[in-house]
């Protein structure tokens, strides 16, 4: 074929002129895009961006890519505002909860009380509430026995509602003996209460009530006392 109309003829031991474009555009191409590439690498390493905006690391800038999606366990939960459950204080608490299920409880920042902050005891309600080997059922043993049965709440209360009763019974003072003989006492001694860490002030309050304007009992105490 004449001049200029035929194909071109690579020299012997030259490479072709398709592989010369090539390679010339991988090297102009392919170095910028590794530079853009190393670039935004950069530009999301929290270091960076610490040291471009001058930040002491605590805010924003500290974020990864990864830490800026993550979510809280209690993220979309419906939440419900309480009361610590342990001593009289009274901590606001906030009840995180999903589809029917616990999901977490945390301090209330907005209780004027506690702003948000929880005791140990406090802080570990939820375990409270869902441990696995939490005792949802009331466990007997009768005398001699060496086996636990387990009772519905029921008979478990009718079992303790006669038992004070026959002890009150067996026991009430209606008035004084010895140098005080006469005086009006309408008290037991022989049944006693000790109130756990869980109640709350209310709770302590119909205790007292109850037990000493109603069965005369006068001894009575609180595990926080202890």
């Amino acid at each position: 074929m004449g001049a200029g109309l035929g194909p071109v003829q690579a020299e012997p031991g030259s490479e072709a002129p398709a592989k010369i474009i090539l390679r010339f555009l991988f090297r102009v191409w392919g170095s910028a895009w590794r530079l853009a590439v190393l670039k935004d690498l950069l530009s999301r390493w929290p270091l960076i961006q610490q040291i471009k905006t001058f930040a002491d690391g605590t805010g924003p800038e500290s974020m990864s890519e990864r830490t800026r999606n993550l979510r809280t366990k209690h993220h979309d939960a419906e939440v419900a505002r309480s009361i610590c459950p342990y001593c009289g204080v009274g901590c606001g608490q906030l009840v995180y909860h999903k589809n029917g299920k616990l999901i977490s409880i945390e301090g209330d920042p907005a209780s004027p009380i506690s702003r948000g902050r929880l005791c140990p005891k406090g802080a570990d309600t939820y375990e409270l509430h869902t441990h696995s080997g939490r005792l949802t059922r009331v466990k007997h043993r009768r005398p001699y026995s060496r086996q636990w049965e387990e009772l519905d709440l029921e008979t478990a209360m009718n079992m303790v509602a006669n038992r004070v009763w026959d002890a009150r019974e067996r026991t009430f003072q209606e008035t004084n003996t010895g140098m005080r003989d006469g005086e009006p006492l309408m008290q037991t001694t022989a049944i006693a209460h000790l109130g756990g860490a869980t109640l709350d002030n209310e709770e302590n309050y119909l205790i007292k009530k109850l037990f000493t304007a109603g069965l005369g009992m006068v001894c009575l105490s609180n595990q926080a006392r202890i």
